[in-house]
């Protein structure tokens, strides 16, 4: 696609948008790589991120990739936001003034982001589409990449349009306030973080209690982690734990939260934003995945980070009452046992984990 590129610079691109209004840190978190690739192909360029309320505070920190933010009002199929007929003209008559040179759809499959990045306005759209479905130019149009992890799939984009990439790593700039807010911790703490966007995504409380007991026994303080409305999880956690932790759910911001994780010596999660904030930070890490897609989602560095799954291994020609006098773990519905991931299984990774030499981000 080199011709392509050289076309974009013929005209003189000088106003980007991006479409990405997703709720997850972790969303945005890996597609800086593609930030980091679109700002050294035009450095010169502003770069106006479309999403969520909440990432304008994202913006500002990732002010050296991206400059100005625009909230995205809602879109008729894009589940993210209440779509609203009254905002909706407003923003877009706002967006059309800024006469974008550049629209990137960045946010999912584009069956229904596709027709809003056009509405837009800008003179070149580009980004992913379903095949049979609506693609607004196959130049700059690629088949959304669904077999790649998430930071790849934004990578295939970059790649696709003849912008030279700079790497797949993520990044979380720290600065010296995120560190003015940290409580007084002792020198040796693993966070645990037994939270998730959604229950179904969440390891079990005790599971999460018999590693963090073991952790602590190896003279680790351990120190929960959360959002405020996860407060609840942390206090639960906390009464089945025979070793008292330190609960700091609820009282940390996104960037106490970093600063936090870059001095601890290890993180114990589910699959959800705060371990690509421990990918980003070089923090090693055991992510647990109860319920989510783990090649999509999973760390790349498999050396500091170890991503676990529970496994299904099908038997289609079980008798009937071999099922009845085995465990719970057969799936009568697909022919198979089922595995959880169990505290033993994580212990593995974590002694592991803290026996490595490593620097954290600071």
């Amino acid at each position: 696609m080199l011709h392509e590129l050289q076309s974009l610079k013929q005209l003189s691109i000088s106003r980007i948008a991006i479409v990405r209004a997703l709720p997850g840190l972790g969303d945005l978190l890996c597609t800086v790589p593609a930030f980091r690739a679109l700002r050294a192909a035009f450095p010169q360029a502003q770069i106006t991120l479309i999403g969520l309320p909440w990432a304008r505070s994202f913006i500002e920190r990732f002010s050296h990739y991206l400059d100005e933010f625009l909230e995205f009002p809602g879109y008729p199929g894009i589940p993210e936001l209440p779509s609203s007929v009254h905002k909706l003209p407003e923003f877009l008559l706002k967006a059309q003034e800024q006469h974008f040179d550049l629209a990137l759809q960045m946010h999912g499959n584009g069956i229904v982001s596709n027709s809003f990045t056009t509405l837009l306005g800008a003179c070149i759209n580009a980004g992913f589409y379903l095949p049979e479905h609506y693609c607004p130019n196959p130049d700059y149009f690629l088949p959304y990449p669904d077999n790649e992890p998430e930071i790849w799939r934004h990578l295939r984009l970059m790649e696709f349009l003849g912008i030279p990439l700079q790497g797949d790593e993520l990044e979380f700039p720290l600065q010296d306030e995120d560190f003015a807010a940290l409580p007084h911790l002792p020198d040796k703490y693993v966070c645990v973080h037994p939270g998730a966007s959604l229950p179904e995504k969440r390891w079990s409380l005790k599971s999460f209690a018999a590693v963090a007991d073991a952790i602590a026994v190896r003279g680790f303080q351990i120190v929960l982690t959360g959002t405020a409305s996860e407060a609840n999880l942390t206090q639960a956690l906390t009464a089945m734990m025979r070793f008292q932790p330190i609960d700091l759910a609820g009282k940390t911001s996104l960037g106490t939260m970093a600063a936090l994780l870059s001095k601890a010596s290890l993180l114990v999660c589910n699959d959800t934003g705060v371990s690509h904030l421990a990918a980003a930070l070089r923090v090693k890490s055991v992510v647990i995945f109860t319920n989510a897609s783990l090649y999509r989602w999973a760390p790349l560095n498999r050396e500091i980070h170890r991503s676990l799954s529970p496994s299904f291994i099908q038997f289609p020609d079980v008798e009937e009452s071999f099922v009845s006098s085995t465990s719970k773990s057969f799936d009568t519905k697909f022919g198979g046992f089922y595995f959880p991931v169990t505290p033993a299984m994580v212990m593995t990774q974590v002694e592991d984990l803290l026996l490595k030499k490593t620097s954290n981000v600071t």
